[in-house]
């Protein structure tokens, strides 16, 4: 039976050519190939600067410590989330506040931020889920009102756009992950976006253990204490390759993604979460509603194709009890909803309409 996988990344044997050659320069940390790997991302996404660094984790970590949050202030994040999008307001010493989301979109919601917003608050840290871009027209208004950073998850969302704008241009700083979960990947690795150039050489000296930045090189003075989150010119070498065919790998989820509403849209107990209006969706992950979802996803596996859920409730997992370090405000009935239904079907470049056919056919077959 033909096992048909969640995700498959995107491997060629120019991609392999690319990383042999880096192998065989001996160059193999951060360097020439990473540079041109952060140009190629800034040139895509249009922004003002591209820092590689080794997770998306790291890189919110690092816009935290760029725009000076640590402890006293509180940051906002959803409840729906991998757990990294709170892990790192804690680890810069700030409080985490878990605030609920639309079950519309699964993405956070807005009336709940500003319903939790208190003077202590320093920044929000809204995730554009699955490649489902934010309403940036309303967080830009929170934004400005309540005088706050705006630091975007953007794990998920390389490709999506808002109002023909492309994510990563909206927030303050936003942040990529290239983990191979996403199209475009480099094994483990993160890229942050920003267009505030004093922010970007904080980031850029704090990546490199705190050396000082003097136009766009690093000098041989230690400015601040950093860290080691440079992205070695080894993985650069794999999103490279990559990103010259980004275009196309994400026209081929959009084509996918299309074939699967319309397999679906005769199935009033399979529901489809929104696009936000204004926005397009890079269907990182092509998500459904159903009824007994942890049901599903073994009765599938049997069947060699292979789901998942979407992502966590944070407020189920003791790490986010509620303490003097973590604050869940208010009751969160539609994250627990998403998280109790939301399945992922597969979805990558080399899936067939005949394989989603089939996923789809037996997605309604074992229908509780």
């Amino acid at each position: 039976m033909k096992k048909i996988p969640l995700i498959k990344p995107y491997i060629t044997e120019e991609l392999k050519a690319k990383v042999c050659e880096v192998l065989d320069s001996g160059y193999l940390t951060e360097g020439p190939v990473t540079r041109a790997f952060e140009e190629n991302f800034k040139s895509y996404i249009g922004c003002g600067y591209a820092l590689a660094v080794t997770s998306c984790t790291t890189g919110l970590e690092m816009a935290l410590r760029a725009l000076g949050i640590g402890p006293g202030d509180e940051v906002i994040v959803p409840d729906y989330t991998y757990p990294a999008t709170a892990d790192v307001v804690n680890i810069v010493g700030a409080r985490i506040v878990i605030v609920d989301v639309s079950r519309d979109t699964m993405l956070i919601d807005y009336d709940k931020i500003e319903e939790a917003i208190t003077p202590s608050t320093k920044a929000i840290i809204p995730v554009s889920g699955f490649g489902n871009p934010l309403d940036y027209d309303r967080l830009s208004r929170i934004k400005e009102k309540y005088g706050v950073y705006l630091i975007e998850d953007a794990a998920c969302s390389m490709g999506a756009e808002y109002r023909g704008t492309k994510v990563g241009n909206q927030a303050d700083i936003s942040v990529f992950s290239l983990h191979p979960r996403k199209f475009i990947t480099t094994g483990e690795g993160g890229m942050i976006t920003t267009a505030n150039g004093e922010w970007a050489d904080w980031m850029m000296s704090y990546k490199h253990f705190g050396m000082g930045v003097e136009g766009s090189r690093l000098t041989n003075r230690f400015e601040r204490v950093g860290s080691n989150y440079k992205l070695s010119n080894i993985l650069a070498a794999v999103g490279m390759a990559q990103m010259e065919h980004i275009h196309e790998l994400l026209d081929r989820r959009l084509e996918l993604s299309k074939n699967y509403l319309g397999l679906l849209k005769d199935h009033p107990e399979i529901a489809i979460p929104q696009t936000t209006r204004h926005g397009k969706h890079s269907r990182q992950s092509f998500c459904i509603y159903v009824k007994g979802r942890d049901e599903m996803i073994p009765k599938m596996a049997d069947l060699s194709i292979e789901v998942q859920i979407g992502t966590y409730a944070l407020h189920l997992h003791p790490a986010f009890a509620p303490s003097e370090d973590c604050r869940i405000f208010g009751a969160l009935p539609e994250s627990l909803y998403a998280f109790e239904h939301c399945l992922t079907l597969p979805l990558y470049h080399e899936l067939t309409e005949d394989d989603q056919a089939y996923v789809v056919e037996k997605l309604v077959q074992n229908l509780p």
